[in-house]
């Protein structure tokens, strides 16, 4: 005859933990997707990068301050029938060191006239060249040296500082005139890594001379490794963060009848 009374209760759960998964099932979806996604980048970049790049460590500081003594470089892997002038390359020579690779910059290349110094600056093809990258106050050679003719497929190359640097001005006597082939060249240097210094500047004072070297795929590299890791990291902590805000919407619920 009277009403029918009814209650509600909070379904139990089991001691209040849950074995499946937390969060929504769009979530987690996307969850996934980002950590799968994160590792393809972050691999890919990395395995390019080992591709395409070799690290050396330079010994000497012949050309600082560009790149000082000890300094950890990354060198994209060229032929040299890439160079041009301005680079920093990677070559090995042995008239000029037996057993190691060395560092330079390539001032002139086949069939150029280099000289110095006029008004205190390296000339090239009777250019003057502006070089920011020498130590500040410096000369472009502590030391005037013959007008040097580069034969075709040869390079002439200089270090930074200019005053200690074993270059090619301290091969002038020998038969190529301090030249070395382009074919002895491996590498071109794209940045300073440890310490992270970055991407080294364009040569801009040998533009008037001809096109520069465009900079390696290294800025692309980065980018996919950092994006791949924050895709990774993100994805993965999407579970954790789900669970405590379930924990928290549980916690806040009035007990009991309902």
């Amino acid at each position: 005859m009277g009403g029918e009374s009814t209650t509600r209760t909070a379904p139990h759960s089991g001691g209040g933990t849950s074995s499946g998964p937390v969060g929504s099932r769009t979530g987690q979806r996307l969850s996934g997707l980002a950590v799968a996604l994160g590792l393809v980048l972050f691999l890919v970049g990395f395995g390019w990068g080992a591709l395409v790049y070799r690290p050396y460590t330079v010994p000497t500081s012949s050309m600082s301050p560009t790149i000082a003594a000890g300094d950890r470089v990354l060198a994209e892997r060229i032929d040299g029938g890439e160079v041009r002038r301005g680079d920093v390359v990677v070559f090995t020579d042995k008239t000029w060191v037996s057993d190691s690779a060395v560092v330079k910059r390539v001032v002139a290349i086949g069939g150029d006239t280099v000289a110095c110094c006029t008004e205190g600056k390296l000339t090239v093809n009777g250019k003057q060249i502006e070089e920011p990258y020498l130590p500040a106050g410096s000369l472009a050679e502590i030391k005037n040296f013959p007008t040097v003719t580069v034969p075709e497929g040869r390079l002439f190359l200089l270090g930074d500082e200019r005053e200690g640097s074993l270059d090619s001005t301290a091969h002038l006597s020998d038969a190529a005139q301090g030249t070395v082939p382009r074919s002895a060249v491996t590498a071109r240097v794209d940045a300073v890594v440890w310490p992270m210094n970055g991407m080294l500047k364009r040569p801009t004072g040998f533009e008037t001379l001809g096109a520069l070297s465009q900079p390696g795929p290294l800025r692309t590299m980065g980018w996919m490794i950092v994006v791949g890791a924050v895709l990774v990291l993100g994805g993965g902590a999407y579970g954790p963060i789900a669970k405590r805000t379930s924990a928290r919407r549980v916690r806040s619920e009035p007990a009991g009848a309902r």
